[in-house]
């Protein structure tokens, strides 16, 4: 049986390995932090030494990748080294034009990419909590389907290539609302005088709850934004393509307009490499809000 293969092995991949082998499937992965690499080998699984080694001993490849530039250098491996009949299954958020050039080059040297980005956070990969929206060839998607059950609790076929990544915009254009409403919600409640703690135990209980609520409210209650599960900086180039693909469509966008200026002031307070929760100090801070940070 030849290995599952993961290119991008950072908060996501990692906790997707470490599933995907504790469902018995071999893995092997690469990434450019060795540390990354070495965490991967301690976990049961072959730290390879380049995307290209990873392409040569895998049928099935999973990338979850940073940038256009990450995909672009690992798509030219991939192509490079693959066997005929590969599937690559790319999990990223990331342009779709990007995705559809990378399918039609791969797919000229027999090699099959699928869409499938996933909905949940890197603490919900841990759990595998994750929902793959999967888009492109069918059969390809059916036969990551033992891959994909090792790290997600549920796959939704969505048909054409390209439907993955605009059913993931349509998502996480609601979770980046709901997590600055989370935070606004949690700000307000502080300053009138309440626990935070209260705050989410009795939201969480009633109408005004939501998923990200329950992920996001207990950080911003102890004002704790370290490790993180979704990086602003991160966020913020997912966040990026979610405008520009509205922009083409020429779909307005007003609540989600009005959360960009947020994570961007988590930015300016040097938050980029924490949890994106940490818009609650951006909040904080404009409300006058001290609680030590």
């Amino acid at each position: 049986m030849k290995k599952t293969g993961i290119i991008g092995i950072g908060i996501m991949g990692s906790a997707i390995a470490r599933n995907v082998i504790a469902a018995g499937l071999p893995v092997v992965g690469f990434d450019l932090a060795a540390e990354r690499r070495g965490e991967l080998a301690a976990m049961g699984g072959e730290a390879a030494r380049s995307a290209a080694e990873v392409a040569a001993a895998a049928d099935i490849i999973l990338t979850s990748l940073p940038s256009i530039a990450a995909i672009d250098e690992t798509a030219a491996a991939i192509r490079a080294h693959a066997a005929k009949g590969t599937v690559v299954a790319e999990l990223s958020t990331l342009p779709i034009a990007v995705k559809e050039r990378h399918r039609a080059a791969l797919g000229e040297a027999g090699i099959t990419l699928l869409d499938c980005p996933l909905s949940g956070t890197g603490a919900q990969a841990v759990h595998r909590d994750l929902v793959v929206y999967a888009s492109g060839e069918r059969a390809a998607v059916e036969r990551c389907g033992k891959v994909f059950a090792g790290f997600a609790r549920l796959t939704h076929y969505l048909g054409a290539f390209g439907n993955g990544s605009r059913m993931k915009f349509v998502a996480n254009l609601l979770v980046a609302i709901h997590n600055v409403a989370t935070a606004e919600a949690m700000v307000l409640g502080i300053k009138a005088g309440l626990a935070p703690e209260d705050i989410v135990e009795v939201v969480a209980s009633g109408a005004g709850n939501s998923r990200v609520f329950e992920l996001r409210a207990p950080l911003m209650a102890r004002d704790e934004y370290q490790p993180a599960t979704m990086k602003v900086d991160v966020w913020q180039k997912d966040m990026a393509v979610i405008g520009e693909f509205a922009k083409g469509l020429g779909v307005a966008l007003p609540l989600f307009s009005a959360s960009v200026p947020i994570y961007n002031g988590a930015v300016g307070m040097g938050l980029g490499n924490d949890d994106t929760a940490a818009v609650c100090a951006v909040l904080e801070a404009m409300s006058g809000i001290e609680r030590g940070r």
